[in-house]
């Protein structure tokens, strides 16, 4: 098997595993704060013993560990509020608005490292808006009555570009095992004493939330995340962040058939313009002219 081949398979694994995770989070089997600690601190316990038990844990200076454990908390911030999301509204509007974070990449690109976009960006921008507007419903803008699931999950959205640009940027100088030993890790300990904080219950659940945070660690985390590493890393990050779009429409799918959930023809309209237009971001040639 060649190594593109080997790329793109892992890519496409990832992204499936990736979108199981809404699915089991709208079970609402636990607490959104709960299950995210969960979902990294069992990924935490195979991954960090397997980095120190193969010597695969040094970074190249602390400037890159750091950087590493900031990933974590990003991370870890992003899971919190796009699963309290989830749990208020529905896991596919839920990973539709979350999954506007490559316009808050484009956006973050400008501002902060003064990439000026290409005209395509802003054409994607539009169309995403549009499709925002369609999904979410017009009188909601109107009225302004946005709910905590709508500002949640666009909040997650923008959590995940800034954890994209970070880690693309660590990844060039850290290889997948220790990025992830210590970013997870870092968000294990973070939501932890985040969970004490609020005072969340950390035992007494039954044998099926248990079984939902096994998967969530041990697929939806550690397997996903590792396939998606190892795809940043010798992929090209644009192509990435437009395959990574395909993630809503399988979570969407799987809500249908696990949760009984309605799409409706104005969320399919306003999804796929959202879709249409991240995707505008990432094509090459100007749309227009």
């Amino acid at each position: 098997m060649t190594q593109i081949v080997k790329v793109r398979l892992a890519l496409f694994l990832g992204i499936i595993l990736v979108s199981v995770f809404p699915i089991l989070i709208k079970m609402e089997l636990a607490s959104g704060l709960i299950s995210a600690f969960y979902r990294m601190a069992i990924a935490a316990c195979i991954l960090v013993p397997y980095a120190l038990f193969t010597g695969q844990y040094k970074v190249t200076s602390i400037k890159y560990f750091l950087l590493s454990c900031l990933c974590g908390l990003i991370f870890a911030s992003d899971i919190t509020v796009w699963n309290i999301a989830i749990q208020s509204s529905t896991a596919t509007q839920a990973t539709l608005l979350t999954n506007l974070s490559p316009l808050w990449v484009g956006i973050f690109s400008l501002v902060f490292l003064k990439i000026r976009p290409a005209s395509n960006f802003w054409v994607g921008v539009v169309l995403a808006l549009i499709g925002l507007v369609i999904l979410i419903g017009y009188t909601v803008f109107i009225n302004l009555s946005f709910d905590m699931a709508f500002g949640l999950a666009v909040l997650s959205g923008i959590f995940y570009a800034c954890y994209f640009l970070v880690s693309k940027y660590t990844l060039e100088k850290v290889e997948v095992i220790p990025f992830m030993a210590y970013s997870t890790l870092a968000a294990s300990v973070y939501l932890l004493f985040l969970n004490i904080r609020f005072g969340e219950q950390f035992f007494g659940y039954n044998t099926q939330a248990w079984s939902s945070f096994l998967v969530q660690g041990l697929l939806c985390q550690l397997a996903a995340w590792l396939l998606l590493g190892f795809s940043m890393k010798h992929m090209r990050p644009t192509r990435v962040s437009l395959s990574m779009l395909s993630q809503a429409l399988v979570t969407a799918l799987l809500a249908v058939v696990f949760l009984d959930e309605h799409i409706t023809l104005q969320m399919v309209m306003g999804g796929c313009l959202i879709l249409l237009g991240i995707a505008a971001t990432f094509k090459k040639k100007p749309i227009f002219g």
